[in-house]
């Protein structure tokens, strides 16, 4: 019997981890090594689970792979096969084998898969994935040359439900569902049991799909330098005998041993298949079908047939925010559309940008956007921040990666980058299902015209879109070819993009922006028309000559004007909104 035929009458029970249950053992070897270095000891874990009730077990392989193993192509292909070799001894007749991958291994996912279907593979494993994206077409290529093999893919998430990507778990089951070529999808690692029940709970789970759940024996404690799971044989297969309602496959990952495994053969119910699984009462939308949700908050309906008007403000570097507030107090007189805060621009420290808005907010009642880039925080920092942003009345957002930390501070300060900006677009438009349906963020991003192939940014815009992206911001343009550029772009696009105009305002600054600001193009007869000996009224009003000509060579195109105010200079914000 295949293992499709067997999950449509029964529950399928897994075996448990194969990396910590070897390293208990004092094995002083990487596990995956051991399938080259010690075969028979592979061999002999795999037939204790077995020996224990597993029907389906994985192969020594979840980091095999020439980066972590520091080997040739062809020393990789050894080791797989020997893995596979002693997984398919222990099994025999008893078992089911499953081609085991991790995400380490993404150089070699072709070399892999291929190498495993060569060997008569008949299920391959896809673990502890943050996003589905990156293996797509390596399941494609798998279906393509074998048809018939049942592709497993599983996310590690934490006990909040979100990927180490930040996506959700009800976002991956969805796009999981949506993949003709994935046979089966769950969870494993990340999380205990109990945190997998309740995220089973609330997740929308594909019902053309078997679902499995694997997670960890518990949470790890490190005693004198190694890691420790609790011994909670029988609180995990408690747990267990609950997630199976809603599961076709069971097992175990990080700290669990053979013995969990035999607790979960004792107890669980494997008589009743798939047809008789729970489905939770949650449904996604119908294909095609979108809510009609409350935009009550985007400051994009404000155009009302006329151009959209940003303007950003710069957070302090310090305490005093009088410029900063003299300007945005008149601002708000003029009715532009919103105020935008950047995030620690260039990777230097200002005012916290979601701080600086709802001060701001508060004070004139003008709606505000901060800026949020991926830099600085990890999922959970930018998760509370955008919780605590909306508890305060924020709904507008722009999303950008952010710029590196400067050289001269890497020694101290690190980068977290725990998303890029199209990650975190799709992480909000999760918060947005999830949390916030009433009254839904508006988030939009950047737009680099300077990229050396704009159809590469034309894919990026358009990756940003797909993951709920409702508008766009252009750094400031200066030279006549980058505006072509953008014309271009909005041709392209299907969403509102505000054109970024920043005046100069001397010399100085005009070299400062041409040479040291990268995607920023500022052609040498814009510089020209600035002197060293010219006075700053001089020097404010040629720089607001030149964008009064920019917003009109945009005026064709462009759905709105983003003012950047050097210095937050209210001379410069009258000037430019007059």
């Amino acid at each position: 019997m295949n293992i499709r035929e067997y999950l449509k009458s029964r529950k399928l029970l897994c075996d448990g981890a194969f990396g910590t249950y070897f390293n208990s053992m004092g094995m002083d070897m990487l596990p995956e090594r051991a399938n080259t270095d010690a075969p028979d000891k592979v061999c002999a874990i795999h037939c204790e689970y077995i020996k224990n009730g597993a029907r389906l077990i994985r192969t020594n392989t979840f980091a095999s792979c020439r980066k972590v193993l520091n080997c040739t192509e062809d020393e990789l292909k050894t080791n797989l096969l020997s893995a596979f070799e002693c997984a398919k001894k222990a099994a025999g007749e008893d078992a089911f084998v499953a081609c085991d991958i991790g995400p380490d291994c993404s150089e070699d996912f072709v070399f892999i898969a291929d190498t495993f279907i060569e060997a008569g593979a008949e299920i391959i494993l896809f673990e502890t994935f943050a996003d589905i994206e990156p293996i797509i077409p390596v399941i494609k290529h798998i279906k393509s040359i074998k048809s018939d093999v049942f592709i497993i893919v599983q996310f590690c998430v934490n006990q909040y439900g979100y990927t180490e990507d930040g996506i959700s778990a009800s976002a991956v089951m969805k796009s999981c569902g949506g993949i003709a070529e994935i046979d089966a999808a769950g969870f494993n690692c990340g999380v205990g049991p109990a945190h997998l029940l309740n995220i089973l709970k609330d997740t929308v789970l594909p019902e053309d799909k078997f679902i499995t759940a694997l997670p960890n024996a518990s949470y790890p404690s490190v005693v004198q330098d190694r890691t420790v799971y609790l011994d909670n044989i029988n609180y995990f297969s408690d747990i267990m005998s609950k997630i199976s309602d809603y599961v076709d496959i069971v097992g175990g990952c990080c700290g669990t041993n053979p013995k969990h495994i035999k607790a979960l053969n004792e107890r669980l119910d494997f008589t009743a298949g798939h047809m008789h699984r729970n489905v939770n009462a949650k449904k996604h939308d119908a294909e095609g079908e979108r809510n009609d949700y409350s935009r009550r908050g985007a400051f994009i309906n404000g155009a009302k047939g006329g151009k959209l008007i940003a303007v950003e403000l710069d957070p302090p570097k310090n305490g005093d925010i009088s410029a900063l507030m003299e300007t945005a107090n008149y601002l708000k007189t003029k009715n532009v559309d919103i105020i935008t805060f950047a995030d620690s621009p260039s990777g230097r420290t200002r005012a916290d940008s979601v701080l600086m808005s709802i001060k701001v907010a508060n004070e004139t009642g003008i709606k505000v956007m901060p800026h949020i880039c991926c830099r600085d925080k990890n999922a959970i920092a930018i998760g509370s921040h955008v919780l605590g942003a909306y508890i305060n009345g924020i709904r507008n957002f722009l999303v950008i990666t952010g710029d590196p930390v400067p050289n001269t501070s890497r020694d101290n300060v690190k980068g977290v980058f725990n998303f890029d900006s199209v990650r975190l677009m799709r992480y909000l438009s999760d918060m947005n299902d999830e949390s916030f349906s009433d009254d839904r963020l508006c988030y939009g991003g950047a737009i680099n015209y300077a990229r050396g192939n704009i159809d590469l940014e034309l894919d990026r815009i358009r990756r940003k879109i797909e993951a709920g992206a409702e508008f766009f911001l252009t750094q400031p343009v200066y030279d006549d070819k980058d505006i072509s550029t953008l014309r271009y772009i909005r041709k392209n696009i299907s969403c509102p993009m505000l054109v970024g105009i920043m005046p100069l305002v001397s010399l100085t600054n005009a070299n400062f922006i041409k040479n040291e600001l990268t995607g920023i193009n500022v052609p040498d007869d814009i510089v020209k028309r600035f002197s060293s000996d010219m006075s700053k009224d001089e020097a404010r009003l040629v720089g607001i000559k030149i964008a009064e000509e920019t917003m009109a060579k945009t005026d064709d195109f462009a759905d709105g004007f983003y003012f950047v105010i050097p210095f937050n200079r209210l001379a410069i914000a009258k000037a430019l909104i007059k």
